[in-house]
């Protein structure tokens, strides 16, 4: 395809030649020529908002100068500021119109700027619960307990959603408010109750995994929850986690929408600050990787199941997402929690809105017990832990993993090996880039689950052909060129049976451009025995 800047490309010189032949009859100046415009990042992505724009700065803008460059480039090309980000990412959102949004996309100091889109909870209405019951055993069926290691009171939890109610008596004065940015106050209360029956199951005192973390609600959608806002004020929330975490701190996001590159790298940057983040992988069957913030390698990314250990299908007729892009699966169906209405109600949902919060309950938990770890060993021990083979159709692709809570509180972190190459490698068109790996000290061949994570970013996936190469030649097809996938980027984990291939020795990605006008960069890509 003909990318969007190689239209304005043309454009702007046609305007310049045409500037030329016009004054060459003249004896006056040369008219000025109109400001260069650049490209809009999902202009055409189901869901964007028009007239509302998410603008990254380049990291040659400080942080400190965020404010003062947005303000800058509102007065020379218009625009309405709304929420400004110097922590996981460096940019803010605006309203102006497409005209303007590209005079901004073009300034020197910008790094992109991308439509907004929706971002909505992910949850449908159902009847009541089990999934406490079903995490601390690996078998059907239940006990009618709940054994768990500890209650986490000595971990953060924060809840990037509706708001909470904090007064139920659930949370025992454990909740609080952080920051509310759809109202831009400092009371985050729930007028929907996504957030609150969330809450309740990551730390509520019944329906809770973690009886006793401290919650911090941080509203970042609206009283319509599942319907309203955009991706804005939810970039709005990550930023303010990202500074005023109190660690060891786990997030929730039981939010999605359609792929947003700053959502994506905004909730890495938070992650990578020392936050562990679990998030919703989306209630419309399809393939995780193709939502945001599910697609997040670093974020645990969670399923849904029902009481016999299904992958969950909704009485609406939607159903959990699957795919690479999952880590796990949790309870998610007719689980009952917190109601927003009064403090002491409860209430019945259903949605992989409430599968990832037994997750992030399981996460506090660890953090509990381990306050020291980073948010990979979280992640990491969260896997291990997950009890396999129990889920029924997860779809082709998905991990078969189910939430575990063991009550030991002592299980090590896994002890397979990574292996990766961060060095980012240019991928131009029509083009092929390899980038190594050197494994060694694996005894034996690699194993029948090899986890391959890949980062990628283009503007045009379906360009693109990803193969690893094994030590001996062997080739595993990861991702096929797709004509029709006009989304951007490649960012996930792939699994393949390598057992047949020697570990030790030089694995490659290979990753192969196949048109013209779209490239971009193999950021990072890593081994996992």
């Amino acid at each position: 395809m003909v990318s969007q800047a190689a239209v304005w490309r043309v454009a702007a010189a046609a305007c310049a030649v045409g500037a030329l032949i016009a004054g060459a009859g003249t004896a006056g100046a040369a008219p000025t020529p109109p400001p260069s415009e650049g490209r809009i990042l999902g202009a055409d992505r189901a869901g964007a908002v028009k007239g509302s724009y998410i603008v990254t700065f380049k990291d040659s803008v400080a942080r400190t100068d965020v404010g003062r460059t947005a303000r800058s480039l509102t007065g020379r090309h218009g625009g309405t500021i709304g929420h400004t980000y110097t922590a996981a990412l460096r940019g803010f959102s605006v309203k102006v119109d497409e005209e303007q949004a590209r005079k901004l996309a073009a300034d020197p100091s910008v790094a992109r700027v991308e439509a907004d889109g929706v971002a909505y909870a992910l949850g449908t209405q159902n009847d009541p619960t089990w999934g406490l019951d079903r995490i601390d055993q690996r078998d059907l069926p239940g006990d009618r307990k709940f054994t768990y290691p500890n209650t986490a009171s000595n971990v953060t939890a924060y809840v990037l959603d509706t708001g909470i109610r904090t007064s139920h008596q659930e949370f025992g004065g454990r909740a609080v408010s952080g920051y509310d940015f759809i109202d831009n106050d400092s009371v985050a209360q729930d007028c929907n109750g996504h957030g609150t029956h969330v809450a309740g199951t990551v730390g509520g005192a019944t329906y809770g995994v973690a009886k006793a973390v401290k919650l911090v609600g941080v509203r970042v959608l609206n009283c319509q929850g599942s319907s309203g806002s955009t991706w804005a004020p939810v970039l709005a929330g990550i930023d303010w986690v990202t500074k005023n975490a109190v660690k060891p701190a786990v997030a929730n996001m039981s939010i999605g929408g359609g792929r947003t590159s700053s959502v994506d790298d905004a909730l890495a940057a938070s992650i990578a600050s020392g936050v562990s983040y679990v998030v919703a992988a989306g209630n419309d069957g399809a393939n995780a990787c193709n939502t945001s913030p599910a697609a997040v390698p670093s974020a645990v990314t969670v399923g849904a199941t029902d009481s016999r250990d299904a992958r969950s299908i909704w009485p609406s007729g939607k159903s959990s997402n699957h795919g690479t892009c999952l880590d796990l699966f949790g309870p998610g169906s007719d689980i009952v929690s917190a109601s927003h209405l009064n403090d002491t109600g409860s209430r019945s949902d259903g949605g992989t809105s409430m599968a990832s919060p037994h997750v992030a309950g399981a996460a506090a938990l660890i953090l509990s017990a381990n306050p020291s770890w980073t948010p990979k060993q979280v992640h990491d021990r969260l896997i291990a832990d997950a009890t396999p083979n129990k889920v029924t159709d997860a779809k082709t692709g998905s991990p078969n993993r189910l939430l575990y809570v063991p009550n030991d509180g002592t299980t090590p972190p896994p002890t397979g090996k990574t292996f990766e190459n961060t060095t980012a490698y240019p991928i131009r068109d029509n083009a092929t880039v390899e980038s190594p790996v050197t494994v060694s000290g694996i005894t034996g061949n690699a194993p029948a689950a090899l986890s391959v994570t890949v980062d990628i970013r283009h503007t045009f996936r379906g360009d693109l052909r990803v193969d690893l190469v094994a030590p001996d030649g062997g080739v595993f097809r990861l991702k096929d060129y797709n004509a029709n996938d006009s989304a951007d980027d490649v960012r996930g984990t792939f699994t393949v049976n390598a057992a047949s291939k020697p570990a030790n020795g030089s694995w490659k990605l290979r990753v192969s451009d196949n048109w013209v006008n779209d490239t971009g960069t193999l950021n990072s890509w890593s081994l996992k025995f």
